[in-house]
């Protein structure tokens, strides 16, 4: 009796409440869900511990009053913003990661590493974590001289001229050691969750610094002259930003792949055949060409900043106000929201770089030649270099879809700025993106585990 009213109640549940339930009351997939819950309460622990020699409070101020230190702020998952021990986030790890992946074909010695298998790979992750290091000295000593070259003018005093000589210098190195100390701590706590937490560990720590900042995004938009209408229309804009992204990140272009194999029966030969696909993303490239692009051209945003506070040169000077007026993210025409240059160009960016990843991720998978080997071939086209140019112009064709969407994506707030005059949502989508993206991925990881003992999953 007790047992038929539990399965009456389960099956009055909704299919994700009971998918959700089942989670729960797995041991084992509990436990990895409250150790990835852990490790995100201990990332936002040291979110909260600042360097030495800064004062937290005038650089919530200084932040408040400049979008372009929100672009940093928005990968260091708000860290920056009180400049801690985390503010670089885990970038430098991401910038080492796309370095090596893009070095990884151009050199013999890596890719013969990458085909190892699992040590090989293990040799290229440690590698990686070498480059991290360095990488973490030169963005932390960048991100220190910007923050303060910004902050001057509006909160003079909240933190010290980064200098390695001079009463200057010891702060600076302790800051460095820190900052470098603090980005490979949350590395190591990725791959904790990676290892027995649900989801990839990296995207997990982005996405829990960008959730922790939903609030005061909230709070920023109730507070600001903006109408009920006009905030029910940022609602209906949020949900439909969501559902394309899901709708791009699940689409996918199946190419029909047949398997012809021999079989041994009764002392007869008997020839079979099975049929597969190989499934090419739309989006393959995921958000690293929003990363690219960002930081591309924040790049001479930032040189002309700090050009403009310390050179005298008066044609100088001008060529820097020119740049910040026509490229900067937050001092466009009028004084205030984004300049159309910056937003135009951060378009043809992103497209490019979809590209680019994609072609360069699709030449180090070698589907063609793996496909030659395990005996299949595509329906009509020859095995070898004709099925990998077939799948290539495939890939191209399907990858402008993905493209052009990155790029719309990288625009709206330029758009959501000039039609409700909010610029504290300049970066909301690129956050989107990549909250979306964990979201899916974890559900699919979740998917997984209940799959294996016989539940119904998440995603249908």
């Amino acid at each position: 009796m007790a047992l038929a009213a539990s399965r009456q109640q389960s099956a009055s549940r909704p299919r994700l409440l009971q998918a959700v339930f089942d989670a729960v009351q797995q041991q084992d997939i509990r436990r990895k869900l409250l150790f990835t819950f852990a490790m995100l309460v201990i990332f936002r622990g040291i979110a909260h511990i600042p360097i030495p020699a800064v004062d937290p409070r005038q650089l919530e101020d200084a932040f408040n009053q400049n979008e372009l230190l929100g672009l940093f702020n928005l990968f260091s998952g708000g860290a920056l913003r009180r400049l801690s021990i985390a503010s670089l986030g885990v970038y430098p790890y991401i910038t080492a990661n796309i370095i090596m992946t893009l070095m990884t074909p151009l050199f013999p010695a890596l890719q013969g590493l990458r085909e190892e298998g699992e040590q090989g790979r293990n040799r290229i992750e440690l590698y990686q974590n070498w480059l991290t290091v360095p990488l973490c000295f030169i963005q932390g000593y960048a991100q220190l001289v910007i923050l303060e070259q910004a902050v001057q003018s509006t909160a003079p005093g909240a933190m010290f001229s980064p200098s390695f000589s001079g009463d200057n210098a010891l702060p600076t190195i302790t800051a460095l050691f820190a900052m470098t100390a603090g980005t490979m701590f949350l590395v190591w706590i990725g791959n904790l969750i990676t290892e027995n937490g649900i989801g990839n560990g990296v995207s997990v720590i982005i996405f829990g610094g960008i959730v922790a900042g939903m609030p005061g995004l909230l709070n920023q938009l109730f507070n600001s002259s903006i109408s009920f209408w006009g905030i029910a229309l940022l609602g209906v804009l949020s949900v439909l930003i969501v559902v394309a992204i899901v709708f791009m990140q699940e689409a996918t272009r199946k190419i029909p792949v047949q398997y012809a194999k021999s079989v041994f029966r009764a002392g007869k030969m008997y020839r079979q055949s099975g049929q597969s696909h190989i499934p090419l993303r739309v989006n393959s490239a995921g958000m690293i060409p929003l990363i690219f692009a960002f930081s591309i051209v924040i790049l001479p945003v930032t040189v002309a900043q700090f050009v403009r506070d310390s050179s005298t040169t008066p044609w100088i000077r001008s060529v820097t106000r020119w740049v910040l007026d026509v490229m900067s993210p937050g001092t466009g025409q009028g004084g205030s929201g984004a300049s159309p240059g910056f937003y135009i160009l951060v378009f043809l960016l992103v497209v490019m770089f979809s590209f680019f990843y994609t072609l360069v991720i699709f030449q180090q998978q070698n589907l063609a030649e793996n496909l030659q080997k395990q005996g299949g071939f595509v329906p009509g086209i020859r095995p070898g270099r004709p099925t990998g140019e077939y799948i290539m112009r495939v890939l191209v064709r399907i990858t402008w879809a993905g493209a052009l969407f990155l790029g719309i994506v990288a625009i709206i707030p330029y758009l959501v700025t000039n039609w409700f005059d909010i610029t504290s949502l300049t970066i909301s989508s690129t956050g989107m993106l990549i909250v979306v993206g964990v979201v899916l991925d974890t559900m699919k990881q979740l998917e997984a585990q209940l799959l294996m003992r016989n539940y119904e999953g998440f995603i249908r």
